[in-house]
């Protein structure tokens, strides 16, 4: 009965996460020697407690090359996009990947290649 009071208890206490957020579009434009990018993301919002909280772009090794923190929810605001200007992305690298966070379930595994224009 013990053993399975305790694994009844563990499976209750076990983080649950939600969906990650889904990067649903990626603009981007040089200018001069630097890029913005406008990356549209959708998550099931619930507010502080669940919410996306950024999105990276990276090279082919994974390094960072920008990061754009999300400050708040978005739960009304769905899907929503937001802006990041000033990166710098080195000479003759074609495509970047695109990683999305949310507050809960961190960085998610999966990376979207953007090839640049």
């Amino acid at each position: 009965m013990l053993l399975r009071t305790t694994i009844a208890f563990a499976l209750c206490a076990a983080p649950v996460f939600g969906d990650p957020p889904v990067i649903n579009d990626v603009k981007a434009k040089k200018s001069g020697g630097s890029w913005t990018f406008d990356v549209t993301l959708s998550h099931g919002d619930t507010g502080w407690d669940d919410y996306a909280d950024g999105w990276r772009i990276l090279d082919a090794n994974g390094a960072v090359l920008g990061l754009r923190k999300l400050a708040h929810p978005h739960v009304n605001e769905q899907p929503f996009t937001r802006s990041l200007s000033g990166v710098s992305i080195p000479e003759g690298l074609g495509t970047v990947g695109i990683q999305a966070s949310d507050s809960r379930g961190g960085w998610s595994s999966g990376v979207m290649q953007y090839k640049l224009p």
